[in-house]
């Protein structure tokens, strides 16, 4: 299991007038807990991207428990728990500076060929920064 904590504070572009944090923001603060993943481990998408690896989205899943508000601070932990073989999968909870869980849910996505748009297996350059951890 891969574990990381990104933190970060609402904008006032991501609520509504009622300074509720508009519920299509929460994909974007997955992707932020993503990106902090694979910078964590030591890889990012522009590297995988250079390597002809995408990563389309496939799955999302999304459960709210209590609104976030404008300046609020969130703490976005990101694990995936299994090694992946020719998808991944992000399991996200979002805590508000309370402690107070917000937000859980989950992404999974592809690892697909640049060139052919057809799925593939887990890039070895990736495999191998994570086989330690499983």
């Amino acid at each position: 299991m891969i574990e990381c904590t990104s933190i970060i504070q609402v904008r006032y572009g991501e609520t509504d007038q009622m300074g509720i944090v508009n519920n299509a923001n929460y994909p974007s603060y997955y992707e932020i807990g993503r990106t902090d993943w694979l910078r964590k481990l030591g890889m990012s998408y522009s590297l995988l991207e250079e390597q002809g690896i995408m990563m389309p989205l496939v799955d999302l899943y999304s459960r709210y428990f209590k609104p976030a508000h404008f300046e609020d601070t969130l703490t976005i932990h990101s694990v995936v728990k299994e090694m992946p073989t020719a998808k991944i999968r992000f399991d996200h909870t979002i805590h508000n500076q309370h402690g107070e869980l917000i937000n859980q849910g989950y992404c999974q996505l592809a690892f697909m060929n640049a060139d052919t748009r057809k799925p593939t297996r887990i890039p070895v350059v990736l495999k191998t920064l994570m086989e330690k951890f499983f």
